[in-house]
């Protein structure tokens, strides 16, 4: 494998998850949409108040994230009203979950001027405040400096390709 921090080019790059996980979730507006729905935020009225943007943004994101297969449409109806829906965070919303959780501790650490997030996620068996954590597949905690990015091995099928 190589050492991207050697020669990074256009083709180690162009498969970047980083890339097109921001190509769906790139806008603040549709984090802070997924923020709120781990908040429990699921009505589009809803959204739009607590994300403070207007309804045509919020539509717009709402339809992106769940295109995406972020949030899932379900259909409601209050008595005596008519049939509504309300947006649900589906498996793959709620994946997403650590990558909130990492903004807001990284938030919290670098932006907030030693002010506290107004939120905290609790685990719901202990109590205890919940944070972000990066392991190794062998369950060691690891930090930026003590990775490497490497390159994975081409396929046999790009390798003729190009």
């Amino acid at each position: 494998m190589d050492d991207l921090s050697k020669r990074p080019d256009a083709l180690s790059l162009a498969n970047c998850p980083v890339s097109r996980t921001l190509e769906v979730v790139g806008t603040r507006s549709s984090l802070l949409i997924l923020r709120e729905a781990f908040f429990g935020t699921r009505r589009f009225q809803d959204f739009t108040e607590r994300v403070g943007i207007g309804e045509a943004a919020t539509a717009a994101r709402l339809k992106d994230l769940t295109a995406s297969g972020f949030l899932e449409k379900v259909p409601y109806q209050e008595p005596g009203q008519r049939k509504r829906f309300e947006y649900q965070l589906t498996d793959r919303g709620r994946d997403f979950f650590a990558a909130i959780m990492s903004l807001r501790d990284w938030g919290e650490t670098w932006v907030s001027e030693g002010h506290r997030a107004p939120w905290r996620f609790m685990h719901r068996d202990c109590g205890a405040e919940v944070h972000t954590v990066t392991r190794c597949s062998a369950g060691h905690d690891v930090h930026a400096e003590d990775c490497v990015a490497v390159r994975e091995p081409r396929p046999a099928a790009a390798e003729k390709a190009s």
